[in-house]
């Protein structure tokens, strides 16, 4: 795990802002999800994917290779295959 020397204070709430440049450069925008690990005393912070990767619909989702696939797109793809 590599430092990026960069520290935030908690609020009242609980809250920290995560900086622009982290944001960036890790594709994370208003509203999207984040998944929460903890790792022994580590906590760890992963962006979800909350909608199909192919379509975008976030009806009937499955897991797929580490991505969120809908069972419509899956069923396309093996219909494809």
């Amino acid at each position: 795990m590599r430092s990026t020397g960069i520290f935030r204070r908690v609020d009242s709430l609980g809250r920290f802002v995560l900086p622009m440049e982290l944001r960036r450069n890790l594709d994370i925008h208003q509203n999207d999800y984040l998944q929460i690990f903890l790792e022994g005393d580590t906590i760890i912070l992963k962006k979800s994917e909350m909608d199909c990767t192919l379509c975008g619909s976030s009806d009937d989702l499955i897991d797929f290779h580490e991505k969120k696939i809908c069972r419509k797109c899956l069923a396309e793809l093996k219909a494809k295959a």
